[in-house]
């Protein structure tokens, strides 16, 4: 009977661990993504200062 509930908790355990593994992959690939985002946003923008001209 221990011999199952041990298996049961590892099992468990395990189980979590792996769910947690996904979460963290998922963060950093979203880090990432959202990084890359970032850069070709500010790319996309013109540097220097801008002139708006309203007549």
């Amino acid at each position: 009977m221990k011999t199952k509930f041990a298996a049961s908790v590892l099992s468990a355990l395990l189980y979590v661990q792996g769910l947690l593994g996904i979460a963290g992959l998922a963060t950093v690939l979203l880090k990432e993504r959202a990084h890359a985002g970032e850069v070709s946003t500010n790319s996309d923008m013109p540097s220097g200062p801008s002139l708006l001209v309203v007549r």
